[in-house]
């Protein structure tokens, strides 16, 4: 690739994108084969060597102390010192040069714990250009962010080419990768496919090189919504530690056979609504109830064997054990319950065959279910997560951000298991930073700010623009 430029890196999950970033990120040696800088072979043995090189990395899910200041988090392990003692002052006029030059600018004294999901990401390329990487590599940077912070990080992006950097890009979302993307090049099970310019494609043709198949689209508009309550939330109030409000008054309805989805920037209380609703947090006030039993003080095992499934947003933290085989993770959360129990007994024969199906239902690639999970890509460890929580006729399905990290294949095969499963009578209740989908796949949808709910919108009508007002509290949704 070119200095100054945008090379973006697409491919299914499982093509080899995560092998070939680590390799440039000095985390894995390649068994043949070289890498030039400026024309000269180098060996990235570790990634103190490839920052030594002028390379850094943001991955996906951010690396920061939320207990640090910005400042703290951009220095840790690259404390600038004078005479033997740490010199913040000049960290702190180095990282202002910095936010400036690049159009990346945040208080360096703010706690990371209070900044919005762009703001954290601006964080996480200053750690990068502050250890002066000249090549940056980002991993799925679009994610989590909204319209509006979708366009800031490209205006910083284009800024960063204009001073001569180099941007690995590397996303699922085709007509963002077109945007921003000088080259793109695709693979396929480890080997590059195409090297194409955004111009000379879109996104059908882009998908049919990734996967062999058309862009998925998540559009449902047929109507499967009943009149059975299966989860109703009343007044729902939760504080923290010394009594802040996370939740204020949050009341909500989901019916069999309907999708609501919650739409709001990460930090604004979707976790905390999920955590009070699967029995993780205890609510301050209010009501939690799933169909007519009121479910506010039950375990979250209650709730699971009740009927209640859980994909969670972090499945690194929440949703795999990473060091155990992948029938073992079959088992997780439900280990109560067949093909995982038989009484009081594991069925390891029953969790190993479901395992099975789990992986061919749901194309997990594998080359084995005795496998650690540890060694699937994230899209993989997802689709794993997906079919397990989809089993088991689940009366009630907590989606937060099921298609995180998956491809356009994967990402159309969960959505036409979430289809039918609604159709089926499913109650969903979607949290997704992919408006796109929340659009496509809801009946309703409400929008989360500062804990609370603020507006509705009508799937139908409501544009991925206007959520993203909503979202920011500009307004642009329903009242």
């Amino acid at each position: 690739m070119k200095r100054g430029s945008v090379h973006a890196i697409v491919g299914e999950n499982g093509a080899g994108k995560s092998t070939l970033m680590k390799i440039l990120y000095g985390m894995y040696r390649p068994d043949s084969g070289e890498i030039f800088i400026d024309g000269e072979p180098i060996t990235l043995s570790s990634p103190a060597v490839a920052i030594e090189l002028g390379i850094g990395m943001v991955h996906q899910h951010f690396q920061l102390a939320d207990n640090f200041t910005v400042l703290e988090n951009v220095v840790l392990g690259s404390e600038p010192t004078k005479g033997g003692r740490l010199d913040f002052a000049l960290a702190r006029q180095r990282i202002g040069d910095l936010g400036r030059q690049y159009g990346l600018e945040v208080d360096p004294d703010a706690l990371v714990e209070d900044l919005g999901v762009g703001d954290r990401q601006r964080v996480e390329i200053l750690k990068v250009l502050y250890r002066g990487a000249t090549t940056i590599i980002l991993d799925e940077p679009t994610a989590v962010l909204v319209p509006q912070e979708v366009d800031e990080l490209f205006g910083a992006l284009l800024e960063l080419k204009q001073q001569g950097l180099s941007i690995i890009f590397i996303s699922h979302k085709l007509d963002e990768v077109r945007r921003v993307a000088d080259d793109i090049t695709v693979i396929r099970r480890g080997t590059t496919v195409a090297t194409v310019k955004p111009a000379d494609v879109n996104s059908r043709q882009l998908a049919e090189l990734m996967v062999g198949s058309e862009l998925p689209t998540p559009e449902t508009r047929e109507s499967t919504v009943t009149d059975v309550d299966v989860l109703v939330v009343k007044g729902l109030t939760l504080h923290d530690s010394v009594g802040r409000d996370l939740l204020t008054d949050i009341s909500l309805a989901v019916h069999s056979g309907e999708v609501v989805g919650i739409a709001g920037v990460e930090g604004n209380g979707q976790a905390e609504l999920v955590e009070a609703i699967m029995g993780m947090r205890t609510p301050t006030a209010g009501e939690i109830h799933l169909g007519s039993d009121d479910i506010t003080t039950w375990s979250t095992r209650q709730r699971r064997e009740a009927g209640v499934a859980y994909i969670p947003e972090d499945r690194t933290r929440h949703g795999l054990l990473q060091d155990s085989p992948l029938w073992e993770n079959r088992m997780l959360g439900h280990q109560t319950q067949p093909p995982n129990a038989r009484g009081i007994l594991l069925d390891r024969k029953g969790a190993k065959a479901d395992t099975q199906r789990i992986v061919d239902e749901f194309d997990v690639r594998t080359p084995s279910i005795d496998v650690l999970a540890s060694a699937l890509s994230g899209g993989n460890q997802q689709k794993l997560i997906v079919g397990r929580e989809m089993s088991g006729d689940p009366r009630l399905l907590i989606a937060s951000h099921p298609t995180r990290g998956v491809d356009v294949g994967a990402q159309s095969d969960i959505w036409d298991h979430l289809r039918a499963a609604r159709a089926a009578g499913l109650a969903v209740l979607l949290i997704s930073a992919d408006l796109d989908e929340l659009i496509g796949l809801s009946d309703a949808i409400v929008v989360m700010l500062r804990g609370e709910l603020v507006a509705t919108a009508d799937p139908a009508t409501v544009t991925p623009e206007q959520l993203g007002s909503a979202m920011t509290g500009a307004g642009g949704a329903g009242a």
